[in-house]
């Protein structure tokens, strides 16, 4: 959530920005809810200060036994104006808080301006491409014909966009979630968490999932519960409404979770195979720090999700991503996207975000500031490290042989127990 401060002090400013993202967004109207709202409460607390006068000059009236019923009629009108004025300035503070929730964050100086992914720069490419004397099949093919995907039986007992691993896809898959934490654990110096799989709209809110994005989550219908979709959510939230001490950070925190996503909006789009799931498996990486060592952050995490991808020897490319393409939350990204031979081109295979103080305001994320003694807040950044079933897919696709058979990447032969999948 933007600071409202900092729109009022710079509304031109926050507005060229945002119209960075798009040519529609501005804060104008939030500004001038602002101002009626502030005016509301100049005009109450000039009420107020009035009652409290009259009602010291009807304490001093009585003692003197002189009438004092007009005025007390006049602190009782007050009273009733105040009383009115109090639930205006409540129902413009609920609609500049909703406002204010639904806008997004403003990009850094040093994300690239651009309308859509086409303006979205290529920062670099690691890998080659493989070049095989066969045709490559599709995840969606190989992976029923080795018996370890089933796709129409998923279909079945939930509907589209679920699907079951059976024998070694589901030990391939638990092979991946082991290598990504220990590697993320054990070398890059993350806690690991195990949250939630179910959070309240208050924890959904801090992340920027709601309002914006109800449609896209699933809700329990009796309950203030949805079903998270991604880690993020949990993992950023566990100390919302706290204030951390600034030795204890940065905190780097990872977790393996299921996510859910009901894909809003996205009929017709990767209907085939692991790539848009409903369900699926992800590896998060969160980091809470401070702000003058969060763009440093923001780059070590994302070398942290490349150093898997690295080590699997799998085809990749970072890509920093424009105004137009970022996040509602993030002020500056890069994806890191992974050759896909069945797409013949990269596939998005993690999102790292740096969110400046943008969660931290909507969660009440903060720190006190050792130099100043204050709490101020916090920033959050995080990134996939990385997805797992869109590895998989990347696996059972660039590490195909000509038999039809898997091998299986080096560094996840002793988490998987076999050097290859027949």
């Amino acid at each position: 959530m933007l600071d409202i401060k900092l729109i009022r002090e710079n509304p031109e400013k926050i507005n060229e920005l945002l119209q960075r993202r798009s040519p529609d967004l501005s804060v104008n109207e939030i500004l001038e809810i602002d101002k009626q709202r502030r005016e509301l409460q100049v005009k109450a607390d000039n009420l107020r200060a009035q009652r409290k006068n009259a009602s010291q000059d009807i304490g001093k009236l009585k003692k003197e036994g002189k009438d004092t019923e007009a005025l007390q009629e006049q602190v009782r009108q007050m009273g009733e104006e105040i009383k009115d004025l109090e639930v205006q300035e409540t129902e413009l503070n609920e609609k500049q808080r909703d406002m204010l929730l639904n806008i997004p964050n403003i990009p850094d100086e040093t994300t690239p301006v651009g309308r859509d992914e086409s303006a979205n720069i290529v920062i670099k490419t690691v890998g080659e491409i493989p070049h095989k004397s066969f045709e490559i099949k599709p995840h969606w093919d190989i992976g029923p014909e080795l018996g370890i995907l089933d796709f129409e039986r998923g279909v079945k007992i939930s509907e589209s966009r679920f699907t079951i691993y059976r024998g070694a896809g589901a030990g391939l898959e638990r092979a991946i979630i082991n290598f990504f934490l220990e590697v993320h654990t054990k070398e890059h110096g993350y806690i690991e968490y195990l949250p939630p799989y179910l959070v309240n709209s208050t924890t959904m809110t801090g992340t920027g999932q709601l309002p914006k994005f109800k449609a896209d989550m699933y809700k329990c219908e009796e309950e203030d519960l949805f079903l998270i979709p991604t880690a993020e959510v949990p993992l950023t939230n566990i100390y919302a409404g706290e204030i951390l001490n600034e030795d204890d950070l940065p905190m780097y925190m990872t977790a393996f979770t299921p996510c859910f996503r009901r894909e809003a909006g996205s009929a017709g789009k990767d209907t085939r195979g692991l790539i848009r799931q409903h369900q699926f498996n992800k590896v998060e990486l969160v980091k809470l720090c401070t702000p003058e060592t969060s763009p440093d952050e923001h780059e070590k995490l994302t070398c942290d999700a490349e150093k898997i991808l690295e080590l699997l020897e799998l085809p990749y490319r970072r890509i920093a991503l424009c105004t137009g393409d970022i996040g509602f939350s993030a002020q500056k990204c890069y994806d890191l996207e992974v050759w896909l031979p069945s797409s013949g081109c990269y596939r998005e295979i993690s999102s790292c975000s740096n969110f400046g103080d943008f969660q931290a305001r909507r969660a009440n994320l903060k720190y006190r500031n050792k130099a100043t003694n204050k709490p101020e807040f916090l920033h959050t950044i995080n990134g996939s490290g990385l997805a797992v079933g869109r590895t998989f897919a990347a696996i059972l696709e660039n590490c195909q042989q000509e038999d039809g058979s898997i091998l299986i990447p080096k560094v996840l032969q002793k988490y998987f127990g076999a050097e290859i999948i027949k």
